[in-house]
């Protein structure tokens, strides 16, 4: 359970060309593209309305910007990673030099949770913008046909549609698929940037006052009528003040996830060394720069009361600059982030299942490449797995598992940072996480502090998932581990 694959081997893997491995195509910028891609999703529009009314007012910029530090952490541990072991795989293959293959087959198991789940969930919550869309100008998808059965519908059709769409994309090329999801992420920022840019001009700084609400238990901790613990343990922590902030920014964390993505995609990187830093640290900095402005303008546009329990704060927020023509450009936009997400989730779950294949822990059909050199068997499976999920099971509760999932897999990639500077101190770094080990040891915390805030029944998931990939590693992928077998 402890081999390891040792840094060189992989690098050489890594070198690898011809037919037989994965295409190199990928610039800096479709780097950064695709990080932005996976990272700005309908999260913006419907986070940052419920954040400011439930917990931080205003004071939801400040949010923003404490979430994108914390993601920050286990960023720079990635780019590290990625830049160093330029490879598909991401935290499975860091795993796997750091920490041994158990370890690695178990980050390996969480990311399909992940990638998998996320994909479907999104693949819903599309279908159902898509059919708001389409009632605007007249069309009417029936009830029944954009839910599954355990919701009183039959079938989700919109959602197997896209999933089916963006897999069939995959399959055709990588090249292709980054052009698609280029245009895609022109889309969305542009609206994004049209929302800040004529938003701006009606912004009332009436509505930014007091730009961090009062919260009524922390004035009472100052006056001594309540304990700090007594604070902690209330339903006054987290609601306004300096708590709602923090609460806020737990909540917002959840906006940055994606970036991880664009590790997956290592090994069809042009220059990985230089490019998988700037894709990975370039999306961070370009997402926070857009949250920070979108929220500013946000909360200008409306007080923040008015979003509480709102569907849509964006639009009502949007509705004070008498622009409501843009309200259908919104749920176009809401739509095209969506199905970056999904394609990008999609390209990151076949790329981990194609690491894995390639060391023998799965079957080599997931290995095996088309003319196109892309894993197209991989993307077969996983375009029937979670089309199946997203036309026929309900999944909203399921969301935290995909929380979870990435936290884990954030704080395995900053303990294998720490590990490896232990073991090869002279092995070269193209990008070297700075300030460490505290950069990492924050990782760890902020991840840790996050995966004990999701429901015990997030815990309970996430145990019978390993639980069953345990199973599967124990029957199958040990005896056929090429690494054991090359140890014997």
């Amino acid at each position: 359970m402890l081999y390891k694959k040792s840094i060189p081997q992989i690098i050489q893997e890594a070198k690898e060309s011809g037919e037989h491995t994965l295409k190199r195509t990928l610039s800096s910028t479709g780097l950064v593209s695709l990080g932005v891609g996976a990272i700005i999703g309908a999260g913006l529009f419907s986070l940052t309305g419920i954040a400011a009314a439930e917990n931080a007012g205003p004071a939801v910029i400040l949010s923003f910007i404490i979430a994108a530090i914390a993601c920050s952490f286990a960023g720079l541990c990635y780019a590290e990673f990625a830049s160093m072991i330029p490879v598909a795989g991401s935290a499975y293959t860091y795993s796997y030099a750091t920490m041994g293959e158990f370890m690695a087959w178990i980050i390996g198991w969480d990311l399909v949770l992940e990638y998998a789940l996320a994909s479907a969930t999104v693949a819903v919550s599309w279908s159902h913008y898509f059919n708001e869309l389409l009632l605007t100008f007249g069309f009417i998808i029936p009830p029944e046909y954009l839910k599954g059965p355990w919701e009183g519908g039959y079938i989700n059709i919109p959602a197997i549609i896209i999933v089916c769409l963006l897999s069939l994309l995959l399959m055709r090329g990588t090249k292709e698929s980054s052009t698609v999801n280029n245009l895609l992420v022109i889309l969305k920022v542009a609206v994004v940037l049209i929302f800040i840019v004529l938003g701006w001009s009606f912004i009332d700084s009436s509505n930014h006052v007091p730009f961090i609400p009062e919260n009524e238990g922390e004035k009472m901790v100052k006056s001594g009528e309540m304990g700090l613990w007594s604070f902690l343990n209330s339903d006054y922590f987290g609601q306004f003040g300096i708590s709602g902030i923090f609460r806020a920014a737990g909540i917002l964390f959840f906006a940055f996830i994606g970036f991880d993505a664009v590790s997956t995609a290592a090994q069809e990187a042009k220059n990985p060394k230089k490019g998988m830093p700037i894709g990975i640290i370039g999306s961070l900095v370009i997402c926070t720069i857009l949250y920070v402005l979108f929220s500013y303008v946000m909360t200008g546009l409306e007080n923040y009361k008015s979003f509480e329990g709102d569907a849509k704060p964006v639009a009502t927020a949007f509705a004070n600059t008498g622009y409501t023509f843009l309200n259908t450009a919104l749920i176009v936009t809401i739509l095209a982030g969506y199905t970056s997400v999904i394609l990008v989730m999609l390209l990151g779950q076949s790329r981990v299942f194609y690491s894995m294949s390639k060391d023998g822990l799965l079957p080599k059909m997931f290995s095996d490449l088309s003319k196109n050199q892309t894993p197209w068997k991989t993307n077969a499976f996983f375009m029937l797995f979670v089309s199946l999920f997203a036309g026929f099971v309900p999944i909203s509760d399921l969301g935290h598992m995909v929380s979870i999932g990435t936290l884990f897999a954030f704080m395995l990639v900053c303990i294998g940072v720490l590990v490896l500077r232990k073991t090869d101190p002279e092995l070269e770094r193209p990008f070297k996480t700075p300030f460490s080990p505290l950069i990492p040891v924050l990782g760890i915390i902020v991840c840790l502090i996050l995966m004990i805030s999701l429901p015990i029944e997030s815990w309970e998931r996430l145990a019978i998932w390993l639980v069953l990939g345990f199973a599967i590693y124990w029957f199958y992928s040990r005896k056929h581990s090429k690494v054991r077998k090359s140890h014997r």
